[in-house]
């Protein structure tokens, strides 16, 4: 999705396409949104021999909601925004997003959703945070306004749990005690991208998260793998926002691609 946002080199024309791809991915997760349990969502696992295949988790769900408010910014096509606005709303009902904007980890369908686990991760927090801030762009009057304060109550939240109070990044569930694996040393990357990403969509949003993103860059340069994403994204008032098909995007879509409709799938020769 970045590739087609960002106007990246397109593939071969017989290769498959950046957006038809980013499209693939959204169509065969919304054909697993899964109403027998809970009333809707994504299971964090897809086959039922996989550990947490009861899981409902918010990066699963986050990531849906996310991909969907993309798609509907760069083609325009309104069902896009239906979907991002049924998961918001799915995640919102069982509490995953709480009342105060909190994002927990997840919960176990097999207890209809009605427990959480409340660790709260940062990349949870990020990817419904730039969803969020794509859909105030996207909408106008009465539901805009609800848009900006969801973005504006998850990046409050945000703040609060993962920054420090002189405004440097921490991974709260696990930075502190020292037992953080390889996957949640990463996590700050992602909450630093899409922090940077909100601002380009959601402009108003700079003057707080440029002094976090600053503060956490200058700890990072003494730090861990998220240097980088955080050097990165000071650079973001230099950077262009994303373009969609009618501002010069030129990806080609297949709004069939992932289902047994879409575009046949190129095949290789081995090597």
């Amino acid at each position: 999705m970045t590739a087609a946002e960002t106007n990246f080199p397109n593939p071969p024309a017989d290769q498959p396409q950046w957006l038809a791809l980013a499209q693939a991915v959204y169509n065969t997760q919304r054909l697993r949104w899964d109403d027998s349990s809970c009333s809707g969502g994504l299971k964090w696992q897809i086959f039922t021999f996989n550990n947490g295949y009861n899981y409902k988790n918010s990066i699963s769900n986050g990531c849906f909601f996310q991909l969907a408010a993309r798609l509907g910014m760069y083609t325009n096509n309104q069902s896009y925004i239906e979907w991002a606005t049924k998961s918001w709303d799915w995640a919102r009902s069982v509490e995953l997003v709480s009342d105060n904007y909190l994002v927990y980890d997840g919960t176990d369908d097999n207890l209809d959703c009605k427990e959480l686990n409340h660790l709260q991760w940062s990349y949870n927090a990020g990817v419904y945070l730039y969803g969020s801030a794509i859909l105030w762009n996207m909408t106008e009057g009465a539901t805009r306004d609800e848009w900006r304060g969801r973005t504006e109550g998850l990046l409050d939240a945000a703040k609060r749990i993962f920054f420090f109070d002189n405004g440097t990044m921490q991974e709260t569930a696990c930075e502190g005690s020292h037992n953080c694996n390889i996957d949640q040393q990463t996590f700050k990357a992602y909450l630093s991208r899409w922090m940077a990403a909100t601002i380009k969509v959601a402009p108003w949003t700079e003057d707080t998260i440029m002094p976090l993103l600053q503060a956490s860059a200058r700890a990072a340069a003494e730090s861990q793998m998220n240097a980088l994403e955080v050097f990165q994204s000071n650079l973001i008032s230099t950077a262009k926002g994303p373009v969609t098909n009618s501002t010069g995007g030129t990806s080609q879509g297949d709004p069939n691609a992932g289902t047994d409709s879409g575009s046949k799938p190129i095949t290789y020769a081995p090597t």
